[in-house]
């Protein structure tokens, strides 16, 4: 029978890598995600995997790309400033075309900031995880439930295109506590990995795992045949989450924690009589343009919702392409918005105000 389990987000994270089929992380603490790697640090030898805490997160980085290369499922995790000291070794497993899952569970910045919850990794995980011409695959749960449920899909979507894939969390969601549901275990769908260096036996040519290109236009040649799988990804994997958007006049996007937030405010507007509904972007790359356009029609404003000074309202805005109005509430440094704040940016919107 499947066991529902009452469980941390980060060692939610944790344990659905292991039920994913990861067997290799490799990690380096920080606040507020080491609970997933001391959860891992745990499990995984007894999986018969490799736990290995590096001397640091650019040590951590490429050994994910060192096992990753072979073909295994790899992962690491980290907050905020961790992700940044890995954006260089993320580059070289974009430019490398190798599969791998991260966890960045957000910390407010920038700078050291604060160990509080924040979003403000948004720009740095949906356009520049790292140097060059390349994206990643991004999840944001909002749930301990999805936390779990999007680290399979996070690996087998990596597989699949063979791109990096990013779960986007935040400090409230690790440390929370909420109810989990795992399925029952079971095989783990493994793909032909026809690419990987993992040893030949003198039956097919060397497989070279590699990003360095002397030739400028070979490079050009293999960045154009990456971004035509980008385009697949577009085309295939945008995912978002609808909420009382069908009579809507009023919608918010939000994402992670601060959906949650805005689907209570949600609620407390159309107890007022205000037509407010909300989409949750589940895919930050891609971002859930198609969702955005099915609500363009009948609504009247856009409202994004993030904690931070305003990063995913551009991609907003650009969905919406002028054709309605794009307003923007933030908190940031760690401080996490409340229903009752919201509530009253709609209320002005809707031309409500007390």
């Amino acid at each position: 029978m499947a066991e529902k389990v009452l469980m941390k987000g980060n060692e939610a994270l944790g344990e659905a890598a292991l039920r994913a089929g990861c067997r290799h992380f490799f990690g380096y603490p920080i606040t507020p995600q080491t609970e997933l790697s001391a959860y891992l640090s745990k499990k995984m030898p007894k999986c018969g995997g490799t736990f290995l805490q590096a001397e640091s997160e650019l040590a951590a980085i490429n050994m994910v790309l060192g096992a990753g290369a072979t073909g295994v499922r790899a992962m690491t995790s980290s907050s905020s400033p961790g992700i940044s000291l890995k954006s260089e070794g993320i580059s070289y497993i974009a430019g490398s075309d190798v599969p791998c899952v991260i966890i960045n569970v957000q910390r407010g910045g920038p700078g050291l900031g604060s160990i509080q919850p924040s979003q403000a990794d948004y720009w740095q995980a949906t356009k520049a995880t790292g140097h060059g011409d390349f994206q990643i695959f991004v999840l944001a749960p909002s749930t301990v439930q999805e936390m779990a449920d999007f680290v399979a899909l996070a690996f087998d979507t990596a597989e699949k295109y063979r791109v990096p894939a990013m779960i986007l969390s935040d400090g409230m969601m690790g440390q929370m506590m909420e109810p989990v549901l795992f399925p029952e275990e079971s095989e783990v769908k493994t793909i032909e990995k026809p690419w990987a260096a993992c040893g030949h036996n003198n039956a097919r040519p060397h497989n070279i795992v590699n990003s360095l290109y002397i030739e400028a236009k070979d490079l050009e040649k293999t960045v154009i045949e990456r971004y035509e799988r980008y385009e697949k990804i577009k085309a295939n994997e945008q995912r978002a989450e609808s909420y009382m958007t069908d009579d809507a006049e009023i919608v918010i996007v939000a994402y992670g924690a601060s959906s949650r937030v805005s689907r209570s405010a949600v609620d407390m507007a159309r107890a007022e009589g205000i037509k407010a509904g909300l989409i949750r972007p589940i895919t930050l790359w891609p971002f859930p343009v198609d969702a955005i356009e099915k609500t363009v029609a009948g609504a009247k404003q856009f409202l994004a919702v993030e904690m931070s000074m305003g990063q995913m309202v551009d991609d907003v805005r650009l969905a919406v392409n002028g054709r309605k109005p794009v307003s923007f509430f933030g908190r940031t440094g760690g401080i996490i918005p409340t229903p009752a704040e919201v509530l009253g940016e709609i209320k002005k919107l809707a031309g409500k105000e007390a």
